[in-house]
């Protein structure tokens, strides 16, 4: 198993930061970026490889490349998405559907969180389950968040931001764990759903391997302070935050 980040968008909202640099790498604690703190994460569990999709300003990781290796002592493979200033992010997991053919932890590039939520999805491994979200169930939520419906023994029965947040198990926070064994099931889904109209998210892949009878588990994160970086607001709870961990 490998980690996967996805660090390809542009992140509009968090303008001037990112005029020059993707959202994956606006510093977040000191010089440390959300993509610092992913691959240290994925570096305490185990990790030794990890693959980046890029897009938006990709010469600013490339650029580190080396240096976030050697700090981390991970091999970074970097995965070009062409489309990452057209199109939306199923596309963009799409890119990396080769990786995921040896299993991953997949990341969000914009998502400050523990390491703890990893080892979440580590530990709830070995009941057969090919994809587990990471899923506050704690959490007040709004209209923006990726809000999932859960039934008991059966997974995950919506995904989507379009819901009553009252009717909604929780949020998924960007983190998935999925097996080798649904990387092709997955990639079929992602392309069946970008091919419907390409600005929609991955997580319309995971709707959509759902009505195919697919079952897609979650795993509770407990009580944990995370972020997902938006906007400035979301920029400075990060800055808050991401020196905890």
């Amino acid at each position: 198993m490998i980690g996967l980040v996805l660090a390809a968008g542009a992140g509009r909202r968090l303008r001037p930061y990112t005029d020059t640099l993707p959202k994956a790498l606006v510093p977040v604690d000191g010089d440390k970026t959300v993509l610092d703190l992913t691959l240290a994460n994925f570096a305490e569990v185990g990790l030794t490889e990890v693959a980046i999709v890029v897009g938006y300003r990709k010469e600013a990781v490339y650029a580190r490349k080396a240096e976030l290796e050697a700090t981390y002592g991970l091999t970074l493979t970097l995965i070009d998405n062409d489309k990452a200033e057209e199109w939306n992010n199923a596309y963009s997991l799409w890119c990396a559907r080769d990786v995921i053919k040896r299993g991953v932890i997949l990341a969000n590039g914009d998502t400050v969180h523990p390491v703890s939520v990893e080892k979440t999805l580590l530990d709830a491994r070995g009941k057969g389950q090919k994809i587990i979200l990471a899923l506050d169930t704690e959490k007040v939520l709004a209209d923006e968040e990726m809000k999932v419906i859960t039934e008991e023994g059966k997974g995950v029965q919506r995904i989507t931001k379009l819901m009553d947040p009252a009717t909604a198990t929780g949020e998924y926070i960007g983190v998935t764990l999925i097996e080798a064994e649904a990387a092709e099931e997955l990639a079929d889904a992602l392309k069946t759903t970008f091919e419907r109209d390409p600005d929609l998210y991955y997580e319309d892949g995971y709707q959509e391997l759902v009505n195919r009878g697919f079952t897609v588990d979650v795993a509770p994160i407990g009580t944990v302070t995370w972020v997902e970086i938006d906007n400035h607001d979301d920029l400075k709870k990060g800055r808050e935050i991401a020196c905890q961990y």
